[in-house]
């Protein structure tokens, strides 16, 4: 999921690639013109959260767009994507909503309940889309009860970022392949030094969804799971849901190794200070660590557990009816926006990981990525350690709003985990009763 804008510790700004390397579209492309595209002069509206390096590059990309379509104006609005769903559903109610919005892939099983939702199952379909050419994630995110309500937007995953200096000034040897969490714990522990305000780790506890998924992938890899088979029950009051907890309670509580960031932003500037030795984020981050001579590794595992995995947030870009020109429209920039070569023109100005399985399988394309941001084919190859999703149900958010307090309130120090998951379960089950 996209906080989200991507950053690199490389020896100078972030190589600009030119349209011409990187074959954007010259127009339409036969993946964008099936859709009915508008005729004349129309503007369309788009939320989007994007910041910093994206934030340009989407911009370059609207503008390539306008200059290869004549007539054809999109019009931009920065939406923080932790509020897109609730300002959309506003919108909605008073009859204005935009004809394009990013929005959450956790969110989808709401989404699919708008109304006004467009379903591009057929637009999906149509010759030169290769809808089967956006990773399998990403296209079960965007479908609910077989409606294909959003054309991936996004798609990522958690790893560790390690501060290569500061473990060799702590004497550590840099993770490898098969570390554990206790590993990490350890290590976290060693890099710490109080005096001069430096941590092992970070946390970030704005009690959202990025408290929330950052916890999911552990209890995944101690062997639980947020809820029983049918959907109708917490599950992660259990010994694995334990284990994950006591785990960040360790570093936060304990080992005072852990920096929590309540404001979800802080932690990259004191990363490239060299003021964190370790990050469990995703490669949006990358390209800020300019400062930083870093390591990509896979997330630690639990000797007894399931093994290393990791957690996906594929987003999603949906299409709201405003009228058949509109709609058209907006199909039509959404199927060029995510063409391939578009895919690898915001892949590779942004870090962020191809939304195509045939961009990221492309020869040559992660020694591209890393010439620009070392390491992030780390986070190309760990997709294959993308083992579950988050469950897609129109409660879920109230769910991660429940999970969230619960983490942060552990992290403080204000309960205990056991106390806190029994508490937690409790609120979830009642959730999910009252729907």
């Amino acid at each position: 999921m996209a906080k989200h804008g991507l950053r690199a510790a490389v020896a100078g700004p972030i190589t600009v690639i030119t349209v011409a390397a990187l074959g954007l579209a010259a127009c339409g492309t036969d993946a964008s013109s099936g859709s009915g595209g508008a005729k004349g002069s129309s503007t369309i509206q788009i939320w989007e959260g994007y910041t910093q390096v994206e934030a340009k590059a989407f911009a370059y990309l609207v503008s390539e767009y306008e200059h290869q379509h004549p007539g054809q104006k999109v019009s931009t609005l920065f939406v923080n994507n932790d509020d897109s769903l609730q300002k959309v559903l506003t919108a909605v109610r008073g009859g204005s909503p935009p004809d394009i919005a990013y929005l959450y892939g956790s969110w989808a099983p709401n989404v699919a309940q708008i109304p006004q939702v467009v379903n591009l199952s057929t637009a999906v379909q149509q010759p030169g889309v290769n809808w089967n050419d956006f990773w399998v994630g990403e296209r079960d995110v965007a479908t609910v009860n077989g409606k294909v309500i959003g054309v991936p937007a996004l798609v990522d995953n958690l790893a560790v970022v390690y501060n290569k200096t500061l473990f060799a000034n702590a004497g550590l040897t840099p993770p490898g392949p098969d570390w554990t969490w206790q590993e990490f714990q350890a290590d976290a522990k060693k890099l710490t030094n109080p005096a001069i305000k430096q941590y092992g780790t970070a946390y970030v506890t704005p009690g959202n969804e990025d408290t929330v998924w950052h916890w999911e992938a552990l209890l995944w890899e101690a062997g639980g799971q947020l809820l029983s088979a049918d959907g109708k029950q917490a599950a992660f009051n259990s010994p694995a849901g334990l284990a994950s907890l006591n785990t960040l309670r360790a570093m936060a509580v304990t080992d005072r190794s852990m920096y929590l960031d309540p404001t979800d932003s802080a932690y990259d500037n004191l990363f490239n200070s060299g003021k964190i030795g370790m990050l469990v984020t995703g490669p949006w981050d990358l390209a800020t660590f300019t400062n930083v001579k870093y390591g990509v590794q896979v997330m630690p595992a639990y000797p007894d557990g399931k093994g290393h995995q990791t957690i996906s947030g594929p987003d999603n870009w949906v299409v709201f009816n405003n009228g058949a020109a509109n709609v058209a429209a907006a199909e039509k920039f959404l199927l060029w926006l995510t063409a391939p070569a578009q895919v690898k023109y915001f892949s590779m100005q942004t870090g962020d990981l191809p939304t195509r399985q045939s961009v990221g399988d492309a020869s040559g394309f992660s020694q591209q990525m890393n010439s620009t941001l070392p390491g992030v084919s780390t986070f190309v190859t760990n997709l294959a350690n993308v083992r579950q999703a988050r469950p897609q149900i129109p409660q879920y958010p109230k769910i991660s709003q429940i999970l969230g307090t619960m983490i942060v309130s552990v992290l403080l120090g204000k309960s205990q985990p056991q106390a806190a998951l029994a508490a937690a379960a409790q609120q979830v089950n009642q959730a999910l009763a009252a729907s």
